[in-house]
């Protein structure tokens, strides 16, 4: 008995290792950012003290606060349209069977499955192609970055509420019409506050993903619409310097600040229905 208690130990030891191993190559250069985002150097991995002045330098900076802007409208503008029709998208699938249903199903996995930069010419030769289909001529800006952004992030608010949906009973909204409630009633008293932690999750990624990309939007970008992601690349190969960290401390804390929101808004979502 106990050859099996010191494997067992020696396991449990080989597994904690791997684990403490796993973990300190994921967040030991997320600590290492935020550490020389404070370095009084000019050098991004070198330390030459305390100081706050790239993060003076982060708020003075006009370029980078206008990149800023461009960031959060579109990130809002997309995300909102973006859960919308992804929401809706998912319940039509879910719900509902209709000729073709198959073939839309495909469709929405499609920007997932894709390459970044394939989707980025897909989106660039769309742009192009409407003068000559219909005349409409379209100007690279804010709107071509936030249709772009809606593209893609509407299949991932889908496929999260169609597994909140698909753990989801009918019975309860079958419940709710045999009680004479009609179907507008039943989708806000019964399946939407029942699906509206799947909607947050998806809406917190789809708002993620917009912040984060720099593919597609280098691609449909035009002058004056430059986002933050694209700006800090294009910081690096012009030369880098801790602003650099600076911009990514500030974008990473903005993250964290959105998953605790989530899952703040969750708990207090499931006090109330408990």
């Amino acid at each position: 008995m106990a050859a099996p208690k010191e494997l067992r130990g020696t396991a449990r030891k080989v597994l904690t290792a791997n684990a403490a191993v796993v973990y300190l190559f994921f967040y030991a250069p997320i600590a290492l950012l935020v550490l020389f985002s404070f370095s009084d150097d000019q050098l991004v991995g070198r330390w030459g003290g305390f100081t706050l002045d790239w993060y003076r330098a982060f708020g003075d900076n006009d370029e980078v606060q206008s990149a800023l802007g461009v960031s959060i409208r579109v990130a809002i503008v997309s995300t909102l349209i973006s859960v919308v029709l992804g929401t809706l998208g998912a319940l039509a699938l879910e719900r509902y069977r209709f000729r073709g249903n198959k073939i839309f199903d495909a469709l929405l996995y499609l920007p997932v499955i894709i390459p970044d930069v394939t989707m980025a010419v897909m989106m660039l030769i769309f742009f192009t192609s409407l003068d000559d289909l219909i005349g409409l001529q379209v100007t690279k800006g804010f709107s071509t970055i936030a249709l772009s952004h809606i593209a893609f992030s509407i299949s991932f608010v889908s496929i999260v509420v169609r597994a909140r949906l698909s753990g989801m009973s009918e019975t309860l909204e079958e419940a709710a019409q045999d009680l004479y409630a009609s179907k507008w009633q039943t989708f806000r008293h019964v399946t939407l506050p029942l699906i509206l932690p799947g909607i947050i999750g998806g809406a917190l990624l789809a708002l993620t993903l917009s912040l984060d990309d720099v593919v597609i939007t280098q691609f449909v970008a035009g002058p004056g619409s430059t986002t933050l992601p694209v700006y800090v690349f294009g910081l690096i190969r012009r030369g880098v310097t801790p602003l650099i960290n600076a911009v990514s401390v500030v974008m990473l804390a903005a993250s964290i600040l959105l998953v605790l929101l989530s899952i703040l808004a969750q708990r207090a979502r499931g006090g109330s229905m408990a």
